[in-house]
């Protein structure tokens, strides 16, 4: 039986040796995935850097694609259903990737502007894989919460959600978790631009770890300038991967689109991504699941917890299992590093890598917490 050809993007974790018993698989970086690469291929395993329209399709047999990420925005979807080409991406994939850079991210802000958490509201606009797990996590540190989906709305009626209004009344601190979606009744692009910043009532923070192009990042630019805003934590960008230095250099964190960058993260989207490809071609892979998985470098973690306050204690144990503003510092020495900050990331594995011992009598009051954000606990008198 001759086997199925296959082109994947050198960069998604754990996928080579999968399929080359019953495939044959070339990898190349996600740039350089052309028409030249495709012609012959039946299949592509891709993230965001390859776009899958007309132009790289037209005069290929590819028959199946799958996109190792949430979003799909880089697939013409209306293309590919037009030629009878199966597409499918991996929904939640990263969500508790990005679920563990928004808890950073909080407590970064906090630190920074010298606030408790649990006296703020933080809104969510998108309440879906991800949205639905910053809102679990946000409630575990304190903080009120409103919750934005129009889509869900609609189906489920007004409940828990609230108006974009409110949120830019109410919020403190305002997170995008959306898809985007280019014109509609539920459009996304340039969600927050000039009009959006000019009717907040609060100086509120803005993380963006959606798409880059939710944010008009020139309004976004005065929004901060004017002091409309009181921060920006951004982790994409318009114009990737060549970020406005500008615009950077205004933000209190800015990152290379790495939210959803956990070993974890990236495991779970090649899973999803080897499976839906096994089904398709019937090639017995529908079980499969990535091993090896890197341990973190300090896998077992300990607070000496004494003198500190609850958040202080939460923001300690977050620097041993992940330090966003690493991320921070490494785009800021040289934006040009953007791709390969993104293409060479260090191993960051999430909470539940990790053992959690606190000493001086902190375990009963912040059990629930670190049990919410996903951490192994262990009774101090049983730590090893």
């Amino acid at each position: 039986m001759k086997k199925i050809r296959i082109v994947a993007d050198d960069k998604i974790p754990f996928l080579k040796g999968v399929l080359e018993d019953v495939a044959e698989v070339r990898y190349l970086p996600g740039s350089k995935i052309d028409q030249a690469a495709v012609h012959q291929a039946d299949a592509l395993i891709i993230r965001t850097r390859t776009h899958a329209d007309k132009r790289l399709l037209s005069a290929s047999s590819v028959k199946f694609i799958a996109t190792a990420t949430i979003g799909f925005d880089h697939i013409d979807t209306g293309y590919c259903e037009n030629q009878g080409i199966y597409w499918t991406n991996a929904p939640g994939c990263n969500s508790s990737s990005v679920e563990q850079y928004i808890v950073s991210a909080l407590l970064a802000m906090a630190e920074k502007h010298g606030f408790l958490l649990k006296d703020k509201t933080l809104g969510i606009v998108g309440v879906g894989n991800v949205g639905s797990k910053v809102a679990h996590v946000a409630k575990a540190l304190g903080m009120s919460v409103l919750l934005n989906d129009p889509p869900r709305e609609r189906i489920e009626g007004r409940g828990e959600f609230s108006s974009l209004n409110m949120i830019k009344d109410q919020a403190d601190i305002i997170t995008f978790h959306v898809p985007l979606n280019k014109g509609g009744i539920d459009n996304t692009f340039h969600l927050a631009e000039r009009n959006f910043f000019s009717e907040l009532k609060k100086k509120m923070i803005l993380i963006n770890t959606s798409r880059g192009e939710v944010v008009e990042g020139s309004a976004l630019k005065e929004a901060l300038k004017a002091g409309r805003l009181k921060d920006a934590v951004l982790d994409v960008w318009e114009n990737e991967p060549g970020p406005d230095p500008k615009l950077l250099e205004l933000t209190g964190i800015a990152t290379p689109h790495i939210a959803g960058y956990s070993v974890d993260g990236k495991a779970n989207g090649t899973r999803m991504s080897v499976r839906a490809l096994s089904e398709f071609f019937n090639l017995g892979l529908e079980n499969w699941e990535p091993g090896g998985l890197p341990l973190p470098e300090i896998p077992n973690i300990v607070i000496d917890c004494g003198g500190m306050s609850e958040q202080e204690i939460i923001g300690e144990v977050y620097r041993y299992a992940y330090d966003i503003m690493a991320d921070d510092e490494a785009l800021r020495f040289n934006i040009s590093r953007f791709e390969e900050l993104r293409g060479n990331y260090p191993v960051r594995r999430e909470p539940l890598a990790f053992t959690l011992r606190l000493n001086n009598n902190a375990w009963e009051n912040l059990k629930f917490v670190f049990s919410s954000l996903g951490f192994s606990l262990l009774e101090p008198d049983c730590f090893c």
